[in-house]
């Protein structure tokens, strides 16, 4: 007779594990990674190695040497995640050493000393951009041109679309606006004058990595969806009131609304559990990314409305959990 063997629920077993989800995404990165090769060159190259390496660096020391974790976890994916997303927020003529500082203050500042993978309440890659934005301002927002294959710290700088967009508040001359690339071309990421941030300016190779983690059911659309349609709609109202405001279509297709949406605010840990705080969350980060591209100092606000919500991403879980089994309603 077999022996009964009696453990601790829960006794459902899936196939999902940290590092399938975390590789997932990165492959899924891949199509805006190879983007930003074709179209920044060399300086992607180094941008792009120099984070990855810093992140999984000060990952595996801190976890050897502070908290003294006998395993390491720089193998689960998460540290080149983090090392990815936080190159593709930054210029690719960023000098090596403002790329390390932001490595440090996304894994050493957000995300190790919670508890590593799983415990941090800010997404480590925007706090990594936030850093070196407050502290680097200059070399932040000094964006190069597209199409410089070998140019790296000497790369031409030009202005983005959400800078000319910017402008065109400011002065309240729609006229500005004539000089934004055509649609198909911030789709496509292939306008001579592009600039901007290295994982932000082709959104096709972004709807491609989203196309990929809804397949494999990496995340849902809940959040990317009510990120976006939220956007267009508040810009789609503004463009008909006020033509000094872009049109939705320009605006959802420039900056890093698609990359913030589709890789940033999906984060597991710092977004919301059901799929109706997903939504509340979604619809919250969309509106805020409106109000700081518009009114706020900074021509994006993407990063910043990320933030805000992973503040209030408990609240949102506490306000739309599900009632217990049995439990009779108030």
């Amino acid at each position: 007779m077999g022996k009964l063997i009696v453990s601790l629920s829960p006794h459902a077993h899936g196939t999902d594990t940290v590092e399938r989800n975390m590789y997932g995404v990165i492959i899924a990165l891949l199509p805006a990674l190879v983007a930003s090769f074709w179209f920044f060159g060399i300086g992607s190259v180094i941008v792009t190695a120099t984070s990855v390496a810093a992140c999984v660096l000060f990952e595996w020391a801190i976890n050897k040497y502070m908290l003294r974790n006998e395993r390491t976890t720089v193998c689960d994916g998460s540290a080149v995640l983090t090392g990815l997303l936080l190159a593709f927020n930054l210029p690719s003529n960023l000098p090596l050493w403002i790329i390390i500082i932001g490595a440090l203050f996304a894994i050493g500042f957000a995300k190790m000393p919670f508890g590593g993978l799983g415990n941090n309440l800010f997404n480590p890659a925007l706090v990594g951009r936030a850093a070196l934005l407050v502290a680097f301002p200059a070399q932040m927002t000094t964006w190069p041109k597209v199409g410089q294959t070998f140019s790296y710290l000497d790369a031409e700088t030009g202005a983005t679309p959400l800078s000319i967009m910017k402008q065109a508040i400011k002065s309240g001359d729609a006229s500005v606006l004539d000089r934004l690339p055509d649609s198909l071309s911030l789709f496509l990421g292939n306008h001579p004058d592009g600039a901007g941030a290295m994982g932000e300016i082709c959104a096709l190779a972004l709807l491609l990595g989203l196309a990929y983690m809804l397949w494999k059911k990496i995340i849902t659309w809940h959040i990317p969806v009510s990120i976006i349609v939220t956007v267009f709609v508040l810009a789609g109202l503004m463009h008909v009131v006020n033509p000094v405001y872009a049109d939705p279509v320009s605006v959802v297709l420039s900056g890093g609304l698609m990359l913030g949406a589709i890789f940033m605010a999906t984060d597991y840990v710092t977004s919301p559990m059901t799929h109706r705080g997903q939504l509340i969350y979604g619809v919250a980060i969309g509106a805020l990314t409106v109000i700081i591209r518009n009114w706020g100092a900074y021509p994006e606000g993407m990063s910043f409305a990320i933030l805000i919500m992973n503040a209030f991403t408990p609240l949102i879980n506490n306000y739309v959990k599900p009632k217990r089994f049995g439990e009779v309603a108030k």
